[in-house]
């Protein structure tokens, strides 16, 4: 690591060089487990970027690898418990429902991050639609409206075709429909001449009182 971190920061340990592009600033302590045993390792730290010695590398990719079953298993409805299963048939002792739980808070983030991301230029044409699954809520099963936003091709003046929103609401009413497009607008939605959609009465006052030269 020594070494390694030498190479990275242009000089050695205390070394004073012309070359020296960073410097160390302290160590983080981790734990490397070894079929001998474990070994505590003291990781320099940068004060520019980070540094990950090469020789933990390979476990990395075992972890990414580890962390993308527990979240796959996860997105497709397998309980947090009974994700142990898959984490012990990779040759691990398995993991608990709180381990579970902190790794897919990863995915909430990413999904928040996408759904709120701004929406740049201008979209001519938007399609929507709803479709009904069941959920559970407060212990109850019940029925609600997954409302879907996207841009239909060409959607905009580079001609892509993009997912601008999803949301879970009661039902299509135009009440829960005005607040979904409302948050689209206010994320930058703007350009839009056609909408496309099942004709429903929600949606179309909508659009009729917030896009008045849109046809819908």
């Amino acid at each position: 690591m020594d070494v390694e971190v030498a190479g990275v920061c242009g000089a050695g340990h205390g070394e004073r060089s012309p070359e020296r592009e960073n410097q160390r600033n302290g160590y983080r302590p981790r734990q490397w487990d070894r079929r001998a045993g474990t070994i505590g390792l003291n990781i320099p730290k940068l004060r520019k970027g980070s540094y990950f010695p090469t020789f933990l590398e390979p476990r990395r990719t075992a972890e990414k690898a580890v962390m993308a079953v527990i979240q796959e298993a996860y997105i497709h409805g397998v309980s947090t418990r009974a994700v142990d299963d898959p984490v012990r048939a990779m040759g691990l002792t398995g993991t608990s429902k709180s381990q579970v739980s902190r790794l897919c808070e990863e995915i909430d983030e990413r999904v928040q991050t996408f759904l709120n991301r701004p929406l740049e230029g201008d979209w001519p044409f938007l399609r929507s639609d709803a479709t009904y699954v069941k959920l559970r809520e407060g212990g109850r099963i019940v029925s609600m409206a997954v409302i879907v936003a996207f841009a239909s091709s060409p959607v905009n003046t580079d001609g892509r075709r993009d997912l601008l929103g999803i949301t879970v609401m009661p039902s299509e009413a135009e009440t829960f429909c005005a607040a979904f497009l409302r948050a689209l607008t206010r994320r930058g939605l703007r350009g839009v001449q056609l909408v496309i959609s099942d004709a429903h009465e929600g949606l179309k006052a909508f659009v009729g009182q917030t896009l008045p030269r849109t046809v819908c």
